[in-house]
């Protein structure tokens, strides 16, 4: 565990070292923007609308019955936008993402394309792990802006559809506004950076150590999954108790 932890700050550091390089790689950070954003923006969609059905559908006959109709729509967004939104997208983002870049990486130690890249002078973290790092680092927080509106969407529209909570749209998002505040939204995001960077460090870092053929690669991706779901949620206390001083 201390040799990863120590192995993780080293690629970390020698990650921040190559950004100035980050222009001349730009074409592969835009293919990695695609990979993440584009292709995850339907998955995103459904989870954000859903979750905020579920808790609107959880929580609202709960306030209606002790007469608090007008705080179902506060509830519901607050607690999307600090705390579901970012961490239910990092773990999506962690299996869909996380997983492909471990065994993209994995698959190229495995059978000594690093070792080719290092012959022609070509350090692997400028070549792979620093494009990934970036894309998944502005991409992700933009998914979880994203995944907070249509998460308020899915709530106003349980609340004003569902028989047993019967608040209005328009209801909904007036308490809304008075609950929820921009640095609210801004929590969200900030956390969503620093899963991105987890993410992508940890994806990274398991592809680059890969050994044994088809196999360790699928160890490899089943630790990069783990391993990073593990550091969102304890990141997730950390980060929260940091931004609530």
């Amino acid at each position: 565990m201390f040799q990863n932890i120590g192995e993780l700050v080293l690629l970390f550091w020698r990650t921040l070292l190559a950004l100035p390089l980050a222009w001349r790689q730009r074409q592969k950070i835009y293919e990695q923007l695609h990979e993440i954003g584009n292709a995850s923006l339907l998955m995103v969609c459904m989870l954000g609308f859903f979750i905020g059905a579920v808790i609107a559908l959880q929580t609202g006959p709960v306030l209606v019955e002790r007469g608090l109709h007008s705080y179902v729509g506060g509830m519901v967004g607050y607690s999307i936008a600090r705390e579901l939104a970012p961490v239910m997208m990092g773990v999506l983002i962690a299996g869909r993402i996380g997983s492909a870049m471990t065994a993209e990486i994995g698959s190229m130690r495995v059978y000594q394309e690093i070792d080719a890249l290092r012959t022609m002078n070509i350090h692997p973290v400028h070549f792979l792990v620093m494009p990934r790092v970036v894309a998944i680092s502005v991409a992700l927080p933009m998914l979880v802006a994203f995944a907070i509106l249509v998460g308020w969407l899915g709530g106003a529209t349980i609340a004003a559809t569902n028989q047993h909570i019967q608040v209005s749209a328009k209801a909904f998002f007036q308490d809304l506004r008075n609950v929820v505040e921009l640095a609210d939204v801004i929590h969200g995001v900030v956390k969503s950076f620093c899963f991105a960077v987890i993410i992508g460090l940890v994806a990274c870092h398991q592809g680059l150590v890969t050994r044994g053929g088809p196999r360790g690669i699928g160890r490899s991706v089943t630790k990069s999954v783990v391993n990073s779901i593990v550091l969102i949620v304890v990141f997730d206390y950390l980060i929260t108790r940091v931004l609530q001083k």
